[in-house]
C-alpha cells in the first residue's frame, strides 16, 4: 500500500469529505478493498495497513511443552554428570532412558528440533563455525587393536600437588583402554599403563605416541623402555612430529572428556582415590556413552565388533599376560612348563606376555628374557632363544 492511499483512508476515518470511487478510479484500486483497509484502520489503526500473518493458529506436529522439558532435562542432567550436552548426546541419553517418556510418545526429537529447543529455551551455545582447512588428513585404524594412541594429561589434587593421568585408547573404537593415575610422566608408570592395556585387551599392532621422553628416545639419540620393550613384542611404536599433537588428535580429544567429567567431581585426596574416579569414568565411557563417529555404538560394542589386529607376522595364537613370583631355584610355571629364570631375581613378581611358545619376561618396566619354549624330558625349559637383559 502506498502513501496516498494510507491517508486517503487515514481522512475518510476522521470524517474529511473523500470522493471514494474518483481516488479509486485514479489509484486503480476497487472500492472494495478501499472500504476493507478502511474497516482494518478503524479495527487496528496504521497496524490494519499491513498483511496479517499466514501462519496458522495451530500446529498438530509442534514439539509439546512436555518434550522440550524433557529435553531441557536430559541436557542438564548430561552437564551435572560432567558429559558433552550437544544435540547428539541429547538423542542417546533420551534412546537410553525410555521410562523419561510419556507412555503416548513415539520415537525421539530430531537433531535439528532438539537445537531449535534449546535456542527458545536461551541454552544453545553458539560457536563460530571453522572454514574447513585444505591441508587436514583424517586417518583412523580400520579395525581394533590396529594402533593404539597413549599421551598424559596433569590433574591437581585437593592438596594442590599435580600429578599426571597416563592415556590410552584405541584409534578405531575410541575404547578408553587405560587411565592410569602417576605421580609424573615416567617410564616406569608408561609400562605400567601400557601392560595393564595389555593384559587386558591384549597386544596392538602400532603405538602412536608423542616425543615426551617417557614415551620415545629416538629423536634424542637413545631408547626409551617403552620402545626396547614394544620391540620385543612386536608393536610397531612410532611417534607424532614435534610440535604437531593433532597426529595424536583422538587421544588429546579423550583428554578433553576426561577431564570435564573429572572437574564436575570434589578433588582427588590422593593417587589412589583418583584412580578410582578415573575406573569409574572409563567404565561409564566405554560402555554407556554413545558415540556420534560410531553411528550410536558405545566404545565396548565397537571393539567387540572387531576384527580385532594382532602385532608382528599374522597368527592366530591368543596373547597372554600372566603375572608369577619367581621360586628360589629361578625358575617360574607357565603352561605345565617350568621356565629358568635368573635366581637373582628369586622371589619376585614377573609379569609375562606370551603367544604361542613365544615368551617376554618383565620385572617392572625392565625386560629380564625373552624365550622360545621348547619342552624337555622331566618338563624343564631348555632355552631355544634367550635374551638375558641387565
Amino acid at each position: 500500500m502506498g502513501p496516498e492511499v494510507a491517508a486517503a483512508v487515514a481522512a475518510k476515518h476522521r470524517g474529511d469529505c473523500v470522493n471514494v470511487a474518483a481516488f479509486c478510479a485514479q489509484q486503480g484500486l476497487s472500492r472494495k478493498s478501499f472500504y476493507k483497509y478502511l474497516a482494518r484502520f478503524a479495527a487496528s489503526g496504521v497496524s490494519g495497513f499491513y498483511p496479517d500473518s499466514r501462519r496458522p493458529h495451530a500446529c498438530p506436529t509442534a514439539v509439546s511443552s512436555v518434550v522440550e522439558d524433557l529435553i531441557v532435562l536430559a541436557r542438564k542432567r548430561l552437564e551435572d554428570q560432567g558429559w558433552d550436552a550437544g544435540a547428539n548426546s541429547i538423542v542417546y541419553w533420551l534412546l537410553d532412558h525410555p521410562a523419561e517418556w510419556p507412555v503416548t510418545m513415539h520415537g525421539v526429537p530430531s537433531r535439528s528440533t532438539i537445537n531449535r529447543v534449546l535456542k527458545r529455551r536461551g541454552l544453545l551455545v553458539l560457536v563460530p563455525r571453522r572454514a574447513p582447512s585444505r591441508h587436514r588428513r583424517r586417518f583412523e585404524a580400520a579395525h581394533p587393536n590396529t594402533r593404539w594412541q597413549m599421551d598424559g594429561f596433569e590433574y591437581t589434587l585437593a592438596s594442590g600437588a599435580i600429578v599426571v593421568v597416563l592415556h590410552l585408547v584405541d584409534d578405531c573404537s575410541r575404547m578408553d583402554l587405560a587411565c592410569h593415575a602417576a605421580r609424573s610422566e615416567n617410564s616406569q608408570d608408561v609400562w605400567a599403563a601400557f601392560a595393564g592395556a595389555v593384559q587386558r585387551y591384549g597386544l596392538p599392532a602400532q603405538l602412536l605416541t608423542d616425543n615426551g621422553t617417557a614415551f620415545s628416545g629416538r629423536r634424542r639419540g637413545w631408547t626409551s623402555t617403552l620402545e626396547t620393550n614394544a620391540n620385543v613384542l612386536g608393536v610397531h611404536h612410532f611417534t607424532s612430529s614435534v610440535g604437531h599433537p593433532q597426529t595424536c588428535g583422538k587421544v588429546e580429544r579423550a583428554h578433553q572428556t576426561c577431564l570435564k567429567w573429572l572437574r564436575k567431581r570434589p578433588p582427588a585426596q590422593d593417587l589412589a582415590q583418583l584412580q578410582d574416579l578415573l575406573d569409574r569414568y572409563r567404565e561409564h565411557y566405554n560402555h554407556r556413552r554413545r558415540h556420534q563417529h560410531l553411528d550410536g555404538l558405545t566404545p565396548a560394542q565397537r571393539y567387540e565388533l572387531g576384527p580385532k589386529d594382532q602385532p608382528g607376522p599374522a597368527t592366530t595364537a591368543p596373547v597372554y599376560v600372566t603375572r608369577r613370583i619367581v621360586a628360589k631355584n629361578g625358575s617360574i610355571g607357565i603352561e605345565g612348563v617350568l621356565v629358568g629364570v635368573s635366581k637373582k631375581v628369586a622371589s619376585q613378581e614377573v609379569l609375562v606376555i606370551h603367544r604361542g611358545r613365544h615368551l617376554a619376561i618383565f620385572i617392572g618396566n625392565n625386560l629380564i628374557r625373552e624365550i622360545t619354549l621348547t619342552v624337555a624330558k622331566g618338563g624343564y625349559q631348555r632355552i631355544a632363544k634367550a635374551s638375558p637383559k641387565s
